[in-house]
C-alpha cells in the first residue's frame, strides 16, 4: 500500500510538471549513530530482560505445579482436585496478566520506550524539519522501514480540496 501511494505521489508530481525538492533519509541509521539512543535502547533491553526473567521464573513455577498436579491427581478427592485446578487457573491468569502488563499493547515496556526513546525521536524529527525548511525541501522520505513521508510542506496538502470535491463540510 505504501509503495502504491509513493508511486502515485511521484506520478502526480511528474504529471503536474512541478519541480519539487525532496530528500531521502534513513532514521534507523541516524538513531543507531546517536549515543543517547543506544543508551536508551540498552536500558530498555536490560529492563525487558529483567521482566522476562521474572516471567520465566513464574512460568517454571506454574509448570512445576501442573506436573505435581498430574502426578497427584489420581490420589486427590474431587474437592482437592477442584481446589488445585482453581489454584492452577489463578496462577496461569496471574502470569498472563503480568505478561500483558509488562509487554502488552501500551504495557510497561511501551510506556518506558515512550519515556526513553520518544524524546530522542522528537529531537531527530525536529532536526529533519529544521533542515527541510532551511533547504526548501517540499517533502522528506524515510527509507528505514519502507517509504514513509516524515515531512511535507503544508502547502502540498490537498486534503481540503478532496473534502470539498466530496462535498464534506469542515
Amino acid at each position: 500500500m505504501k509503495k502504491l501511494l509513493f508511486f502515485l505521489l511521484l506520478s502526480g508530481i511528474g504529471l503536474a510538471g512541478v519541480a519539487q525538492k525532496y530528500a531521502v533519509i534513513d532514521t534507523r541509521y541516524i538513531l543507531d549513530k546517536m549515543p543517547d539512543y543506544k543508551e536508551a535502547q540498552k536500558q530498555l533491553d536490560d529492563i525487558a530482560a529483567g521482566w522476562q526473567k521474572d516471567i520465566d521464573g513464574k512460568q517454571a513455577e506454574l509448570d512445576r505445579m501442573y506436573k505435581d498436579y498430574d502426578a497427584e491427581q489420581v490420589m486427590l478427592s474431587e474437592e482437592l482436585k477442584k481446589k488445585r485446578e482453581d489454584q492452577l487457573f489463578n496462577k496461569e491468569k496471574e502470569l498472563r496478566d503480568l505478561q500483558r502488563k509488562r509487554f502488552g499493547f501500551e504495557g510497561d515496556l511501551f510506556k518506558k520506550r515512550q519515556e526513553l526513546v520518544k524524546p530522542i525521536q522528537d529531537k531527530v524529527y525536529n532536526a529533519i524539519q529544521k533542515i527541510s525548511v532551511a533547504r526548501g525541501y517540499d517533502f522528506v522520505l524515510d527509507k528505514s522501514e519502507g517509504i514513509t513521508i516524515i515531512f511535507a510542506d503544508p502547502k502540498l496538502d490537498k486534503s481540503e480540496d478532496v473534502l470539498k470535491e466530496l462535498g464534506v463540510k469542515n
